[in-house]
């Protein structure tokens, strides 16, 4: 019986996700409005689950120095199951026009913002595990009408953030190779397919990678990429010169901080399905397995939610739970970057971001070294998830790097 419910329920909501039960359709190029919709029945799945949740023992006091606290995760949990509205939350990202088209043998779900400015520069942005296409709820306003936020209408883009393969409302590739690069073709293909023949992109976390493929492989057509997520590989000789001692200082800083935090990387780079039962039936585990990156990779000075509000935490745990997709997500950590699609075509000019509690917070020196780097900030705050945690910070240095790069009207 238990069986058969888990099977019905994962096709309700494929159904109720405006998605069709999988089948081997050929590939459309029509785009189709989406709406986010969850059938009431997970819901109440969600919530006797919750009910459900069989909790670890922990070492007394030791707070998140093991994993995430347990005590945190009881309160998060319980908020979850009694206080937290889904409904909110869906209404909060429909305001935002969605869409989804076929490419390559998948539907690749996408935010579609148009800015109301006939000038405005086309702008990709994209991020990655375990962040979702919410990240983004706070910068896609003020980036697509920025005269309404105190800023000017001609830094203003037409916003375009896609869930990756595998990702929250994208469907789930079925084949090996399914590599960041390959997905990064993808979203090539989405732009082009929207009819912009001149854009921007922006990347932190995978998207970085995106981000930096589209700028080589499809440097025709953008114009510029914007980094928060920087390369870390030092120069093949004497990496240290020019390199001022506080910023090596920070970096190694940084280093030590997260040396018990790359487990995660391990597991989904080797046994993505083998975690992937876990994460995809106990919605308790999920959430703890996200939120500990949440809180390893932001500026919270020890209290998470000076960072992130619950509500943002979990709306960004349901997206992968109601998809079922912490098994898809995590195999972009597998996959081998040996897809040899697109057609290197030059290098663009790049800006970067350097938030402090970013995952590599590299000397100036190394990025120069391995990119066409004409915009650099060090930001005085903020973390990996800067569109959630540092909007405003994140929103000024595009609008600054683009500034420097936006074809002429």
């Amino acid at each position: 019986m238990a069986a058969w419910v888990c099977a019905w329920l994962g096709a309700t909501v494929d159904r109720a996700l405006g998605q069709e039960p999988r089948t081997n359709a050929t590939a459309s190029a029509e785009i189709k409005p989406f709406k986010i919709f969850v059938d009431e029945i997970a819901l109440q799945d969600l919530k006797q689950r919750l009910e459900k949740t069989r909790w670890p023992d922990e070492i007394e006091g030791s707070g998140w120095e093991y994993g995430v606290d347990l005590g945190y995760m009881k309160q998060l949990v319980e908020y979850w199951r009694t206080k937290y509205d889904w409904r909110k939350q869906e209404a909060l990202l429909n305001q935002f026009p969605q869409f989804t088209t076929e490419i390559d043998g998948l539907t690749l779900h996408f935010i579609h913002k148009r800015s109301p400015h006939a000038n405005a520069l086309p702008l990709v942005i994209t991020h990655g595990w375990p962040g979702t296409v919410q990240e983004f709820y706070k910068i896609i306003g003020p980036l697509t009408e920025p005269e309404k936020y105190g800023g000017r209408a001609e830094d203003a883009f037409h916003v375009v953030c896609p869930s990756l393969p595998g990702f929250g409302f994208s469907s789930k590739p079925r084949q090996p190779g399914w590599s960041v690069n390959r997905m990064s073709d993808v979203i090539a293909k989405l732009m082009a397919r929207l009819g912009y023949e001149r854009y921007g992109a922006q990347g932190g976390d995978w998207g970085a990678n995106v981000t930096r493929w589209l700028g080589t492989y499809d440097s025709e057509h953008v114009v510029g990429i914007h980094l928060t997520f920087l390369p870390t590989s030092p120069p093949k000789t004497n990496p240290y010169d020019g390199v001022s001692q506080a910023e090596r200082e920070r970096m190694e800083k940084r280093q030590q901080e997260l040396f018990n935090h790359r487990g995660y990387a391990a597991i989904q780079g080797s046994r993505p399905q083998t975690i992937g039962y876990a994460l995809n039936d106990s919605p308790a585990g999920l959430a703890a397995w996200v939120v500990d990156k949440f809180w390893a990779w932001s500026d919270h000075g020890g209290n998470l939610e000076m960072s992130f509000t619950k509500d943002e935490l979990l709306t960004n745990v349901m997206i992968y739970w109601v998809t079922q997709t912490p098994a898809s997500s995590a195999r972009i950590y597998f996959e081998r970057d040996g897809y040899t699609g697109g057609r290197r075509s030059g290098r663009v000019p790049v800006g970067c971001a350097l938030f402090p509690k970013e995952i590599n917070v590299p000397p100036r020196k190394w990025v120069e070294a391995s990119l066409n780097m004409v915009h650099w900030t060090e930001m005085p705050r903020g973390g990996h998830f800067a569109a959630l945690e540092q909007p405003q910070l994140l929103i000024d240095d595009v609008q600054a790097f683009f500034r420097k790069v936006r074809p002429k009207p």
